[in-house]
């Protein structure tokens, strides 16, 4: 079964780029939650040596020296983007796997095979007509496969331009490019992994691919056997048109600035709790508990250190935002302790379940659900939808919200927001 990986280059720098085109040709760094380190790199700053993962305050020197422009995170903007990038492609294949927020797997069986390379370069074309994101195309008989052949498509290896379909690559060609490629190429080949495979003597996808897989799954696991397998064409990963339902939903922060004051934690309990509860009913789930975290910053070795969580069952399962912040906040009121300088809060729905399928209690005349509850519920969540977020928000979630992360260099929400639109001038 031939399948493509679509994997969208430097995502957050290329919606970052899409609306000011100035940027193009200009090294470009976005970073994470708080500023903190570069989650996204232009061509331009990777040339430069910067990794991912790197500091901002480590690179501030090297940013200054060669221009570096640096944004903030917008997750708003680039899941829009990437929802739009996915729905474009979903109309190349009758089925596919959303991935990840910038790669999609998509199903190819059925297609001539002397066509895919050409099909690839369409779906970049459309992809970059329609959106305005450049994309790279990996095309092969196997997920892991595919993935790998994406990298050599980033990498323009074998005159890919873009698009790499291995099913063009004859043998030789093909065995020479695995030799060249190190093993941590290979899609969940992580770091451990790769030092006990180069133990073994295995240092390249070749050797790995030509690996006898019983033995790897003796000395690994049965994960690893199927990726020996993989490589060899032998598809082991099935396509997922739908996710995994979801077994837990976790809306977490670190702060801006340290939080002192137990007002201000309740105004960030209470928000992560309404954006995890909008999720549960995008999900159409219900939740059985509720846990609620806080602790201290472990990096400030001087300070004192506290850490403390604590799950509050539900009388029964809720989507409804006032029950789990409720459920929430009276969590979080049992584990606060004054005194300590507070870095970060969260709140995960747990025990989750479908909605359509929820069971009430034999002795219990309470109804399953609440009817005046779920109106309620869609109606806020519709007005927030068509008219922006916390357009309609609880008044715990703080208006000011002192607390939030730190995000000096944020773009506008170009699409999100009718005050953030483009302005042509």
């Amino acid at each position: 079964m031939p399948v493509a990986l679509v994997d969208c280059n430097n995502f957050y720098v290329s919606c970052e780029r899409l609306f000011n085109p100035k940027l193009e040709g200009k090294p470009v760094v976005v970073l994470s939650n708080n500023d903190g380190c570069a989650v996204s790199r232009s061509n331009e700053v990777k040339a430069l040596g910067i990794k991912m993962g790197e500091p901002w305050f480590k690179m501030e020197r090297i940013a200054k020296q060669h221009g570096i422009i640096a944004f903030s995170s917008n997750y708003t903007l680039y899941g829009d983007i990437s929802s739009r990038v996915m729905a474009t492609l979903a109309t190349f294949t009758p089925r596919q796997e959303i991935y990840s927020i910038d790669e999609s797997f998509l199903d190819l069986e059925g297609f001539p095979a002397h066509t895919l390379q050409d099909y690839g370069q369409k779906i970049r074309r459309t992809v970059k007509r329609n959106i305005g994101i450049p994309v790279c195309v990996g095309i092969a008989s196997t997920k892991t496969l595919a993935k790998l052949a994406n990298h050599c498509a980033k990498k323009n290896l074998a005159g890919s331009e873009g698009v790499c379909d291995f099913g063009q690559i004859n043998e030789s060609a093909r065995k020479a490019l695995f030799q060249s490629l190190p093993v941590n190429e290979v899609w969940g080949i992580g770091r451990k992994i790769t030092e006990s495979l180069n133990l073994l003597g295995i240092e390249t996808v070749e050797q790995l691919r030509t690996a006898d897989a019983d033995f790897i799954r003796t000395r690994f696991s049965v994960v690893v056997e199927r990726t020996v397998r993989e490589l060899n064409g032998i598809a082991c990963i099935e396509l997922e048109q739908a996710g995994t339902p979801r077994q837990q939903i976790l809306v977490s922060r670190s702060f801006g600035m340290p939080v002192v004051t137990l007002e201000n934690l309740n105004e960030s309990v209470t928000y992560f709790a309404t954006r995890a509860a909008e999720k549960l009913r995008k999900d159409g789930s219900v939740a059985n508990s509720v846990c609620v975290f806080i602790r201290t910053n472990p990096f400030k070795i001087n300070e004192p250190q506290y850490e403390r969580s604590i799950v509050v069952p539900l009388m029964q399962p809720n989507d409804d935002t006032a029950m789990l912040i409720k459920a929430a906040l009276f969590g979080l009121k049992h584990i606060y302790l004054p005194g300590y300088q507070y870095k970060k809060s969260g709140v995960m729905l747990m025990g989750l379940q479908p909605k359509g399928v929820m069971q009430g209690e034999l002795f219990d005349n309470m109804p399953v659900t609440d009817e005046k509850a779920d109106i309620r519920m869609k109606a806020i969540d519709a007005i927030n939808r068509k008219m922006g977020r916390d357009t309609i928000a609880f008044a715990g979630s703080g208006t000011r919200r002192s607390w939030t992360m730190r995000r000096d260099r944020m773009s506008p929400n170009y699409t999100t927001r009718w005050d953030e639109l483009v302005k042509a001038s």
